[in-house]
């Protein structure tokens, strides 16, 4: 196979590697040979150092542009919760697994522990763990404990887990992997989902309810209290989705309107990085009747104010290495301190008020589907613009050229054409205009010019992509 660099030039190098100091290998084995030298490319320092600085130029992140994303919650992370994170650098509390290494980690362990407190009292649970490692994790580790406690009461036959359309997707994933049936309840045309097919579904057999709320419409169910009740009733447990935390925190605290367990996602509501994959960190918390079956180890207070690491024989067993992304959880504690619960106060009602800002500027060029106030997020429809031959996948290309990142679209799956934008409480009014002049732009485009939005993007290193074949024909390696 020979491979072909675009920028490599013959006698060309950046590098000089030094004389091996490592004595001579004894012979090695013909027949794992390779049978031609590797093709490494020839470039200068210069060469190199200009090819990744324009690359990195390329990069789309929360600190160049306004990132709408809806139902990520891309708000701009404050470079102080990176100065948090970076304390711990040299002491991280997996020592304490060490003999006498809790001593030397009282600090991060005082950190964990503090954490979950402020975690449970911001959602109203008994106890929260930090070892999930993502809000899908969360969710996992969430069911188990779920399953765990039916188990210990000898109600192993409660095999399914109800879940309303409008939930996140990793809802049913999550439960289906524990080994879960899943009862999908449609969406009313209130916006929430359907009280009385909810009912109809409930017995027995049903183990959990897993709801985000405010849910993927950016809708806060008004009858969660009664869904809680009626589950409980049945012997079932309810699990909160904690991901749209930003829109209620402070405000809300999922544990008092009947919630018997929760995940919160530290890289959406608590300042800490999110995108590409990581950094996350889905701690979960349970009412009192779960805590045994938390996993296991967990960080304790002592009587004389010190912190320890104690196994729990009832638990579901360890889901991560330690305690989850500890310089994760060291931003998140530093938001949290630093705010207070005022400042978290004030987070969720300026996320309400910029989504509803900016669906009351849209609403008249695109398509509400459920026209009432929205909470974090707001959902449109460009089934106006499908008129037109425009596709909401059009809008989000044009969006590329004019310097936005697109929000998400098509989802959630029951709104058809589906446009979800969360500006987040960090985005000033100055650049919610400007993202909503060019989404304006783009609606008056659908009608005299659509063609433009067909082609979009033109103004990136590589246009119109087919996105189908290029998830479902994925081409790792090429032939020269």
């Amino acid at each position: 196979m020979q491979l072909i660099y675009e920028k490599s030039a013959a006698g060309r190098t950046g590098v000089r590697v030094p004389l091996s100091d490592v004595p001579q290998a004894p012979a090695f084995p013909e027949a794992l040979r390779r049978k031609e030298e590797v093709a490494f490319p020839e470039v200068s320092e210069l060469d190199l150092v200009r090819h990744y600085t324009n690359l990195s130029r390329r990069n789309f992140s929360v600190d160049t542009n306004f990132y709408p994303l809806g139902s990520c919650t891309m708000k701009y992370n404050a470079k102080v919760m990176e100065n948090a994170g970076g304390l711990f650098a040299d002491c991280h509390p997996v020592l304490a697994l060490l003999p006498g290494g809790e001593r030397l980690v009282q600090g991060p362990l005082s950190l964990i522990h503090g954490l979950e407190q402020q975690l449970a009292e911001i959602t109203g649970m008994d106890e929260v763990t930090t070892q999930p490692l993502a809000g899908a994790h969360g969710e996992m580790t969430g069911i188990m404990v779920i399953a765990a406690y039916h188990k210990a009461r000898g109600e192993g036959e409660r095999k399914i887990v109800i879940v309303p359309d409008s939930s996140h997707g990793t809802n049913p994933a999550s439960a289906a992997m524990a080994g879960y049936e899943i009862v999908t309840i449609p969406t009313a045309p209130y916006g929430d989902m359907d009280l009385e097919l909810y009912r109809a579904a409930m017995n027995g057999r049903v183990a959990a309810v897993m709801m985000t709320c405010p849910n993927t419409l950016g809708l806060f169910n008004p009858h969660i209290a009664e869904i809680c009740a009626i589950a409980h009733d049945a012997g079932a447990l309810t699990y909160y989705d904690g991901a749209n935390l930003n829109a209620v925190m402070g405000k809300v605290r999922p544990g008092d309107v009947g919630f018997d367990v929760i995940h919160v996602n530290l890289h959406k509501t608590f300042g800490t990085p999110h995108g590409g994959g990581g950094p996350g960190s889905g701690p979960v918390g349970v009412k009192k009747g779960l805590i045994p079956y938390l996993p296991t180890p967990r960080v304790v207070r002592k009587e004389d104010g010190s912190f320890s690491v104690e196994a729990h024989p009832e638990g579901i067993g360890r889901v991560s290495d330690f305690f989850g992304n500890f310089a994760i959880m060291a931003r998140a504690y530093a938001y949290i301190t630093l705010l207070g619960r005022e400042g978290l106060i004030e987070v969720s009602e300026q996320a309400v008020l910029n989504a509803n800002y900016m669906m009351a500027r849209l609403k008249g060029e695109y398509e509400l589907p459920f026209d009432t106030t929205c909470m974090h997020e707001c959902v449109f429809s460009a089934s106006r613009q499908l008129k037109e031959g425009v596709h909401a996948i059009d809008i989000a290309k044009y969006l590329i050229d004019r310097g936005f990142h697109p929000p998400t679209v098509y989802f959630p799956l029951n709104v058809k054409e589906a446009i979800m934008i969360e500006p987040t409480e960090t985005e000033s009014k100055q650049s919610m205009d400007a993202f909503i002049e060019v989404m304006l732009e783009a609606a008056r485009m659908a009608r005299s010019n659509p063609a433009v939005l067909h082609e979009a993007p033109i103004s990136t290193p590589v246009g119109r992509l087919d996105e189908t074949r290029a998830a479902r024909a994925q081409q790792v390696c090429c032939e020269g």
